[in-house]
């Protein structure tokens, strides 16, 4: 717990002046508070005096002022309270979504590897949530009863010691009762929030594979599992419903029978003259005050509780590093050429090596392509260029800079990548294309998608460019998506431009077609293509084939062909297919 909440300091401390002046108005009207019950008792008092004929109407009038002011005073206060703590609470909620977001921005990809989106997502609202509430009514009520408490007990010792003790004789047991619920609360919540992230989970799985689902006739199967999960949640909150109907019942008896026993031995001593009758309202007044701190005092608890289970699960996603980070004093690039080089490169996951020792060099301005057979190598070889990973062993040089000494941001810069699973957002073709470029303006977004082969179907479309592809592009054909993603790599004017398998939800007829289009894009750029096609792959310069992450063969097509190797088999097939389909 100590850990999660150094989480929250710097926020608290960013804020400090706020929540200072929150505090003071807090203190204000808590003083108000406390003295309306001692304003009540003198003018009952003064009141009793008049009907014994006592002093005269005009101190009466004067304390029924008094009473009125002080109430306008409390309520004043009262206002710049919640605004003031509530509305710190909101502002540091903004900021922990801004850093948490953030730094899921700058984590790693294996982190999302080994983590479900729907168990973030639940973090990042309804536990940020949660923490929200612990820092503002949670706080807020903490010390606004801690001190409503302290203060009227001080008064009602100072008046009639017996009858403040009577009135403090269930706190011993509202304490117990705290302790105990308040873990049971933690623990149960703990459950609630990782069962909510198994539904979230649920959910978002369910609505990205939804014509899976469809295509599977799985409706039925997924409600079923849907339902078990909401019927496990539903339980969960009820054990925790359970305990806050024990709790705040039992906190009303004990506050119920306070009273019975202030208003019996007040009664008393009100008959032997002990004790005046605006002392004993005042005292009953001040047992009406304390009915809230002891209510509230549940209530808090929980808050409290849930907030720091939740600030827990949250501190875990901070506590995360990226693997991928930019060093101390990063190298700058400067007159990019576009030389890679791989030395000796050796890369692993969990299950098996996926490259073995690849020396590889790709000249400046160069066409490489990698072909080989599925789970080759190709698209982790590609991925270390713009270090999306780090090799397990060996270096990857970039102009002879190693790509470890460069800052990841500014390699990417020079970077258009095209990989193998298409992703757009949920916003139009314009604005999916010119993703990263801010200042791109509609000829040069018109432009990219004419390379990519791609503007005769946007002409198509009833809004044209503006045209919203839903979530994920579902509302686009795999080669539509293929050809987005192409044409927004294009539009990046980058100096190292790599096709991970970039047309293989096309024909042969729009490859072509785009493969000219980009052998003007392609001039002078170090490109990098990898692909199944023989016909994508022939006019590179130089063609490198990969066999469980070894180099077996390279050399340009016509080298390769005659070598009788693997890729002349690919070759004479890919042949032999496409005169079948001529016939």
């Amino acid at each position: 717990m100590r850990e999660s909440f150094r989480t929250l300091r710097k926020y608290l401390w960013r804020y400090r002046w706020g929540m200072a002046l929150g505090f003071v108005c807090l203190v204000l009207k808590d003083v108000a508070q406390a003295g309306q019950p001692l304003m009540i008792r003198s003018v009952i008092d003064t009141l009793t005096g008049m009907v014994r004929g006592g002093p005269a109407t005009s101190g009466f009038v004067r304390f029924a002022g008094y009473l009125v002011g002080l109430g306008l005073f409390k309520a004043v206060f009262q206002y710049w309270m919640r605004v003031t703590i509530i509305g710190i609470s909101r502002d540091i909620e903004y900021d922990l979504r801004n850093d948490l977001f953030r730094h899921l921005i700058d984590l790693s990809a294996d982190y999302y590897g080994r983590t479900r989106t729907g168990d973030i997502m639940a973090r990042a609202t309804n536990d940020l949530n949660a923490v929200r509430m612990m820092l503002g009514p949670a706080v807020m009520y903490c010390f606004e009863t801690g001190l409503t408490f302290v203060l009227a007990i001080a008064i009602m010792v100072s008046v009639d010691w017996r009858l403040a003790l009577l009135s403090v004789v269930p706190a011993p047991v509202v304490s117990l009762v705290v302790i105990v619920s308040g873990q049971a609360i933690h623990t149960r919540f703990e459950r609630i929030q990782e069962m909510f992230s198994d539904i979230s989970s649920r959910v978002q799985e369910n609505l990205s594979g939804v014509r899976m689902i469809r295509a599977f006739a799985q409706e039925r199967a997924e409600m079923r599992r849907f339902e078990e999960l909401n019927r496990q949640y539903i339980a969960q909150n009820l054990k925790l419903v359970r305990i806050d109907a024990v709790f705040e019942p039992l906190m009303e008896v004990l506050i119920g029978l306070t009273f019975l026993m202030v208003l019996w031995v007040g009664g008393h001593q009100v008959l032997e003259g002990h004790l005046s009758i605006g002392g004993f309202v005042m005292f009953n007044a001040f047992m009406g005050t304390l009915v809230w701190p002891m209510i509230a005092l549940g209530w808090v608890v929980n808050l409290m509780q849930r907030g720091t289970a939740s600030l827990a699960r949250i501190n875990q996603i901070l506590a995360e590093t990226p693997t991928i980070r930019a060093p101390r004093n990063p190298a700058y690039l400067a007159g990019l050429r576009g030389e890679i080089e791989f030395r000796g490169v050796s890369m692993s996951y969990g299950s098996g090596p996926a490259l073995d020792g690849v020396d590889l060099e790709i000249p400046a301005g160069s066409t490489t392509a990698l072909v080989g057979h599925t789970g080759s190598g190709k698209t982790t070889l590609v991925s270390l260029i713009p270090r999306l990973m780090d090799p397990t062993a060996g270096t990857i040089t970039l102009d002879g800079i190693d790509l470890r000494d460069l800052d990841p941001a500014d390699l990417r810069r020079h970077i258009g990548f095209v990989p193998q699973e298409t992703f757009l957002f949920s916003a139009t073709i314009a604005e999916n294309i010119a993703f990263g470029v801010d200042t791109a303006t509609a000829e040069e977004i018109r432009r990219a998608a004419e390379i990519a082969g791609l503007s005769a179907d946007i002409e198509g479309f009833p809004a044209g460019y503006q045209t919203m592809v839903g979530e994920r592009g579902i509302t686009l054909s795999g080669g539509q998506k293929q050809r987005t993603a192409i044409a927004r790599a294009v539009l990046r004017n980058p100096r190292i431009l790599i096709l991970d398998d970039a047309l293989s939800s096309v024909d042969t007829l729009t490859e072509e077609r785009i493969l000219t289009h980009l052998a003007g894009v392609m001039r002078g750029r170090t490109v990098i293509l990898i692909s199944h096609r023989v016909s994508t792959v022939r006019q590179a310069d130089r063609i490198v084939v990969l066999e469980k992450g070894r180099i077996v063969e390279h050399g340009t097509h016509e080298e390769l062909v005659e070598s009788g190797g693997y890729y002349a088999d690919l070759s004479q097939k890919q042949m032999l297919e496409e005169e079948l389909e001529a016939i």
